[in-house]
């Protein structure tokens, strides 16, 4: 997954009305609602936005010609790839009218602008597994758990085993499993507890 590594901005004028760009990661409902929230101008003319995450996606041109503003917003998001990004685009109204197409520009444009700006990190799914063995294996598993960038958030000695709850990059797994099995003799089963 493509994101962005942190906010940006960016500023810019087209015939005297101001366009102000703010993008941000956002992983929810309510992180677009605060991003949102936390950029929107109340004295500005339109506050336009558009955010993607996993499969969803909305936008919004409060105010301005039907898919003149949100629409390019989120066609910039869209272009480049991103996933779990939120663009607002807040106009100052200067007093020339842009037309459909100068507005579609306008907004498309601030909003490729500001992602530019911001840059793209590369981030892989993660996924929470559950690692059940015998306590003879314990040795073999925590060497391959680090071998494999695997993090353990949980451990649990249920009746002579040992229960291992970690988070490992989804691409990971199979190749653990493979290795786990090998090591322990098929001894070691993984469960699958939820996916990033």
């Amino acid at each position: 997954m493509k994101t962005l590594p942190g906010p940006a901005s960016i500023e810019i004028e087209i015939k005297r009305s101001r366009f102000i760009a703010h993008a941000a990661r956002v992983d929810t409902l309510q992180d677009t609602l605060t991003f949102y929230q936390s950029v929107a101008d109340p004295s500005a003319s339109h506050n336009c936005w558009a955010w993607r995450f996993d499969h969803q996606y909305r936008f919004n041109d409060d105010g301005e010609p039907a898919s003149s503003a949100g629409k390019p917003i989120y066609a910039a998001i869209d272009g480049k790839g991103l996933d779990h990004v939120m663009v607002v685009v807040t106009r100052h109204f200067g007093g020339i009218k842009l037309g459909v197409g100068g507005l579609i520009r306008a907004y498309g444009g601030a909003a490729a602008r500001c992602l530019d700006k911001a840059g793209l990190v590369r981030i892989e799914p993660r996924i929470r597994c559950m690692i059940e063995t015998a306590f003879q294996w314990t040795g073999q598993v925590y060497l391959l758990l680090e071998q494999a960038g695997a993090k353990k958030t949980g451990e649990s000695y249920p009746e002579g085993a040992v229960h291992l709850e970690i988070e490992i990059e989804k691409a990971q797994l199979p190749a653990l499993r493979r290795a786990l099995g090998d090591a322990t003799r098929g001894a070691a089963a993984i469960r699958i507890l939820s996916t990033d």
